[in-house]
């Protein structure tokens, strides 16, 4: 299943516990390389030694608060990935660890009181356009924190790197462009010029009390706790 499938469906694998960082998800010894299968063989390990052997392709995490804290390192994503863990639902998540896994096209579900409510085995639903997670054969139904739009768009593209080419693409197609010796060409250079400085202009902060800077999120960029 893609980000964009409306029900994700998956047997819990149950971490009951706060804080597992990114070394616990991934040692810092393994991350000599950034090949996805090498990492899974290890991951989890240092919390369950038999979770690489055991895990299946669609599993899915569940895990309490702060999932993700400690290094800004992609490789954990990467590992959880490549051992075929198709999401993570979190108590809430690690703010660098959530933006690294919507950046890399991984699905993460914040849901407050999850690792209280699943047990190791359960049948997971997760019901992305209802915005909820349940567990059908224990009558669990628990609401989630929908990531926001922004969020989603990268979701289904695949991560923000494909989303990024894509919308590249898109504005250099050739039907649309010009050639670059012509005159429309050059016009096409010029509003082109002038629209990045104009850009440029409209980010730079105006250094007053109310300036926003040009870093700031919007609401919809923000994880589901800045948001609140």
């Amino acid at each position: 299943m893609n980000a964009t499938t409306p029900t994700l469906r998956g047997r819990a694998r149950v971490f009951a516990r706060a804080h597992i960082n990114t070394d616990e998800i991934i040692p810092a010894r393994y991350l000599n390389t950034a090949d996805e299968a090498t990492l899974a063989a290890h991951v989890m390990e240092d919390i369950d030694p038999e979770f690489p052997a055991t895990v299946r392709a669609g599993d899915i995490i569940v895990a309490g608060a702060d999932f993700g804290c400690g290094s800004s390192r992609e490789h954990a994503v990467w590992a959880l990935r490549g051992a075929g863990v198709q999401a993570v639902i979190a108590d809430s998540f690690a703010r660098i660890f959530f933006r690294n896994a919507i950046n890399n096209g991984f699905r993460v579900i914040e849901c407050p009181g999850a690792a209280a409510a699943f047990q190791e085995g359960d049948d997971v639903v997760i019901d992305l356009a209802g915005g909820r997670v349940r567990a059908p054969g224990r009558d669990i139904d628990l609401a989630f924190v929908p990531p926001g739009e922004f969020a989603e768009r990268l979701l289904a593209a695949g991560g923000l790197l494909p989303y990024v080419a894509a919308r590249v693409q898109a504005r250099t197609a050739p039907d649309d462009a010009a050639p670059a010796g012509s005159e429309a060409g050059a016009a096409q250079m010029s509003a082109g010029s002038s629209a990045a400085s104009a850009a440029r202009e409209r980010r730079a902060p105006a250094g007053g009390a109310g300036s926003t800077p040009s870093n700031a999120l919007t609401p919809d960029q923000r994880s589901p706790q800045e948001a609140r």
